[in-house]
């Protein structure tokens, strides 16, 4: 069976073209990573929780913002380790003094050292023009962009 996630991907219109808001994963693992790792904040639902809500909620603890406009479906994909992953087209904007506050997880570093450490869940959050994002993005979610990009036309 596989995991289940909902995200939103957050747009905005400039004069240049449309942009979307992306995180990137935080911790060791992904430190160095910058193409292909980038992703639209998403999470698992809670027991009995709808999936457009799990969507606005993980939205705000991975990034420390309260998302606020009209959800908009692009469907449901499936990444490379089987986990199918809904989302939400939002259109939004984040003021340019944001300041990105996440959860946290803990884990053994370095490996087999005893010693645990925490790391935010995503170290950095930022929008990206189409051409960009679709470079920096999970390969798995440049369909979510493709989808964004049929419905505005």
């Amino acid at each position: 069976m596989s995991t289940e996630s909902a995200g939103i991907l957050m747009y905005r219109i400039r004069n240049s073209g449309p942009e979307v808001f992306l995180v990137h994963p935080g911790g060791p693992f992904f430190k160095k990573k910058d193409n292909g790792s980038w992703s639209i904040p998403k999470g698992l639902p809670e027991k009995g929780e709808n999936l457009d809500c799990a969507a606005l909620r993980e939205f705000e603890e991975e990034t420390g913002l309260k998302p606020d406009g009209n959800l908009l479906s692009l469907g449901a994909i499936k990444q490379k380790g089987g986990k199918v992953v809904h989302c939400w087209a939002m259109e939004g904007n984040i003021h340019e003094d944001f300041k990105l506050t996440s959860n946290t997880f803990e884990i053994e570093w370095p490996p087999r050292s005893g010693r645990k450490q925490r790391f935010p869940e995503i170290d950095k959050a930022r929008f990206f023009p189409i051409e960009q994002a679709i470079i920096k993005i999970n390969p798995a979610q440049v369909t979510l962009i493709e989808r964004l990009l049929d419905i505005m036309d």
